[in-house]
């Protein structure tokens, strides 16, 4: 009778135990994802005490950026009408370094800062070294013709004589870093000299020249302390909340983030927004699929068909015309009126008579499409950055 007893009993401790660990189950499916979640919106705000101040402060992890070069491989004969022939150079590769400075926290829920970039060459990752010589058209004397357009006769002979002169040619040979980071060329004294702040330099002249060692100007977002749902979001750039580079309010609208975090906890009904001081304008991605990026699982989002777009395909577009054929943007207005356009690379999603006018041109999805690849939810995050993980594959075509 008493072995039945201490077994009733020792059944009886076992069911309440499994009762309670069922229960502490339920208990811990329904609170838990709920607490990771607080702790999660807790720790990704932009405020000094929490966990991802310092990372958001100075991002550790690793941006690199791939330049690509057209090589002209026929200069003379493109002068005498035929058709151009380019060949890709590249990729070069530079380690990006971010850091904010000027941080200013401000009484309505949003902070204020400058971020500086600098670059270094990685010869280890590049195909190519700095010293290699690129045939590619002449930047300066393209603006400087093209700003003569409808100048008076005086400053149109004023300039030919300079270009006869100075030696300058419709296409120059250069090293990737003196296209890249500069190089002294007197008909920048001379434009400066007869068109005083035509140009933002007064030195040497470079694709990245400004950019290096410099801030892309001063962002105010906001930090998520009183309000979780607008936290990253720009309030303004520069002290604007619009830009007047365009021709509609849609298109100098500044929406989005400034491109490096966004909210955590994405869907494939999210979109990312963010604005490009380089492209002078807000750009929208939008989902396409998920994946696994080292391990990581990640949701891609993609430039939209209509990014780049001309009025004329995509009438909200119209803001940013004169437009010419549609994958290509005009930002003249923005860059001191020189000839200077944005397009994917290659022409990749422009109209195909644009990749058909040059020899060398082979657009397709896999290599030049604009995509971000994001970790959703982030909290494993393998970089350490409890904010949206940004996997970034920057490929950028110079010349």
């Amino acid at each position: 009778m008493g072995s039945h007893s201490r077994a009733r009993r020792v059944a009886a401790a076992l069911g309440f135990a499994g009762l309670l660990c069922a229960v502490l189950g339920v208990i811990m499916i329904v609170m838990v994802p709920s607490i990771i979640k607080q702790q999660v919106l807790k720790n990704v705000r932009i405020d000094p005490s929490s966990l991802s101040f310092n990372m958001w402060k100075e991002i550790p992890v690793p941006f690199y950026l791939s330049v690509y070069f057209f090589d002209v491989v026929n200069p003379k004969e493109i002068l005498q009408g035929q058709k151009p022939r380019v060949q890709e150079r590249g990729p070069y590769v530079y380690r990006e370094f971010r850091h904010k400075s000027n941080i200013t926290f401000n009484d309505n829920d949003t902070v204020s800062f400058l971020e500086y970039r600098s670059f270094q060459f990685q010869p280890d990752k590049s195909r190519g070294l700095e010293s290699d010589s690129i045939v590619m058209p002449n930047i300066l004397v393209l603006s400087a013709a093209m700003m003569m357009e409808n100048g008076p006769m005086s400053l149109k002979l004023i300039m030919t004589l300079a270009f006869s002169t100075l030696g300058e040619r419709a296409f120059m040979n250069r090293t990737v870093s003196e296209i890249m980071w500069g190089y002294e060329d007197p008909l920048i004294h001379i434009i400066n000299k007869y068109f005083p702040n035509t140009f933002p330099f007064k030195g040497k002249f470079g694709l990245f020249a400004e950019l290096n060692n410099s801030d892309s100007g001063l962002f105010t977002v906001f930090t998520g302390v009183k309000n979780f749902s607008r936290i990253h979001l720009v309030d303004k750039w520069n002290g604007i909340s619009k830009v007047n580079f365009w021709h509609s309010d849609q298109c100098n609208m500044i929406n989005g983030t400034s491109g490096q975090m966004w909210a955590p906890f994405m869907t494939p009904e999210s979109s990312l927004e963010f604005y490009s001081p380089e492209a002078c304008r807000s750009m929208k991605l939008i989902y396409k699929e998920q994946g696994v990026f080292e391990g990581i699982p990640t949701f891609r989002f993609v430039a939209p068909n209509t990014l780049f777009a001309n009025g004329s395909i995509y009438p909200p577009n119209e803001g940013f015309c004169p437009c010419r054929e549609s994958g290509i943007q005009n930002v003249s207005t923005c860059r001191f009126n020189a000839p200077l356009f944005l397009s994917h690379p290659h022409f990749y999603n422009a109209d195909p008579v644009l990749a058909e006018a040059v020899s060398g041109l082979h657009p397709n999805p896999e290599e030049h499409s604009l995509f971000l690849d994001i970790h959703p939810t982030n909290w494993e995050d393998r970089a350490g950055d409890p904010a949206t993980d940004v996997v970034w594959r920057e490929r950028g075509n110079g010349g």
